[in-house]
């Protein structure tokens, strides 16, 4: 049991270790404004985390705050702004409860080393934090102790639930039903347009708000690139053999899930997997699209393509726009964000992508306590409050997104940025943002797609039942 989870682990690390794009980053595809950083302890034995804190080295980033006469709390991550956010937290919690104070000490580490150490503490049953972030493909492996290893959070997670987003909610469930993880965020996709592009080219908001299923996008697409005189290099939009986001948006579109989830077993050939790549096929035959430099958009190489005006829309989560803030600022007032389009009329028009789950595990010293703190700082409205600002992050507190002094603050610089307000689109499809389960074979499946299969299809022009065939054959092998 520990080699095959230690092993998934590995593999899942291999392959970016984001359901978010399997292609990697020089920063991490996972749903960061920061840089990954690194840690300091919780191994099974001390020498042992001595000499993986002496291999990291100054990486290793460790701070404190809180009461120092309150409950302590060990926590990791593998992110430095994730840190600071519960540093902060911890000092607001502090304020309003003064009767049940807590110190936080916030040790960030690299994120394989994080993710692996975590593992092997929880196996170990000593050495784990009391309180630790896991990414979301990385949570298979952690929620498998679920019944030794982490606290359900169902209790103190019940006065958000009403209003939290069910799907990704749900993304952190165990094969109990129980919620054992913390959502920073939605990770819903939309649909980005360089509007004032468009508008150069002679097209308007209008005609991308009249954008329903991919048949109008597509149209759409041709009419930009006819209007500009289809120059060379130029392309309406690009498609990823790095990531998995294009089928996971179909899927959700279908009510399909190639997982399987819990139950299994895994199913790559869906229909509406080959829809999408069928379609891709299509518009790269037909000089429509490009594939992403790179293999997705969340790469430097993307990022350029997207400044030189290479391509002018692409679909991607609301995560995503922290991007366009830290490494495109000169596109400042360029860019519009819209539903996603759909196969069929009526179809659901997101799904939550990436993410990182906030876990309390059986070792903390005060289960209940480090529980109550983390669903008050990640669901309840300082801490959405604090995450939108700061980070970026669409929250999965469905009560902030109408509240107009949250949603529609003019100085907030997402809303500075984009050409409307991104929570008025989340509210458009409050109702519709779908889930693909994260489970076993997740890995497995996103190596063999971001590896092989895409590259087939979209690089190669294979057959789509034939390379889906083959991936099937591969998934097989580990089910």
């Amino acid at each position: 049991m520990k080699k095959k989870l230690l092993s998934a682990l590995l593999c899942a690390t291999m392959v970016a270790g984001s359901l978010a794009g399997c292609g990697g980053s020089s920063k991490s595809a996972e749903d960061t404004t920061a840089t990954e950083e690194t840690t300091e302890e919780g191994g099974e034995e001390e020498a042992e985390a001595e000499g993986e804190e002496e291999a990291a080295g100054e990486d290793v980033v460790t701070s404190t705050a809180g009461d120092p006469n309150g409950t302590h709390f060990e926590l990791w991550t593998f992110v430095e702004l994730h840190g600071t956010f519960y540093l902060n937290m911890v000092e607001e919690w502090n304020k309003q409860n003064p009767d049940k104070t807590i110190e936080i000490t916030a040790t960030t580490y690299p994120y394989g080393d994080m993710h692996q150490k975590l593992l092997m503490s929880l196996q170990a049953g000593t050495g784990a934090p009391d309180i630790c972030d896991v990414e979301v493909g990385q949570f298979p492996n952690v929620v498998a102790g679920e019944s030794n290893w982490l606290v359900p959070l169902n209790d103190a997670a019940s006065p958000y639930l009403e209003t939290m987003v069910t799907s990704r909610m749900e993304t952190y469930q165990g094969a109990d039903g129980n919620y054992y993880g913390a959502p920073f965020h939605v990770g819903a996709t939309v649909m980005y347009y360089n509007l004032k592009a468009l508008e150069d080219a002679g097209l308007s908001q209008k005609d991308v708000d009249a954008v329903v299923t991919w048949d109008d996008y597509e149209a759409l697409g041709k009419k930009y690139l006819e209007a500009i005189g289809n120059p060379e290099g130029k392309y309406w939009t690009s498609v990823d053999t790095g990531g998995v986001d294009w089928p996971w948006i179909a899927m959700a579109e279908y009510g399909e899930d190639w997982t399987g989830g819990f139950e299994g077993p895994a199913n790559v050939k869906l229909d509406s997997v080959k829809k999408m790549l069928t379609m891709q096929q299509k518009w790269l035959d037909e000089g429509v699209a490009q594939v992403s430099p790179d293999g997705h958009v969340d790469l430097e190489a993307g990022f350029q393509n997207i400044l030189d005006h290479n391509i002018v829309s692409f679909p991607k989560a609301m995560w995503y726009m922290s991007r366009f803030l830290n490494y495109m600022p000169e596109e400042t007032g360029n860019w519009y964000i819209a539903p996603m389009p759909v196969f069929e009329k009526g179809q659901p028009r997101s799904v939550g992508v990436g993410g990182t789950g906030t876990v309390v595990t059986n070792q903390s010293k005060d289960t209940a306590l480090a529980a109550e703190f983390i669903c008050w700082a990640k669901m309840g409205t300082e801490g959405e409050t604090y995450i939108w600002e700061n980070l970026g992050f669409d929250v999965c507190n469905t009560a902030l997104w109408t509240d107009d002094k949250f949603a529609h603050n003019d100085e907030n610089a997402y809303n500075k940025f984009f050409r409307n307000y991104p929570y008025d689109v989340l509210s458009q499809i409050s109702k519709e943002i779908g889930k693909i389960s994260v489970v076993a074979i997740s890995p497995t499946i996103n190596e063999q797609l971001c590896t092989t299969t895409l590259n087939e299809v979209l690089e190669d022009g294979m057959d789509v039942d034939e390379a889906l065939a083959e991936a099937q054959d591969a998934v097989d092998l580990e089910q």
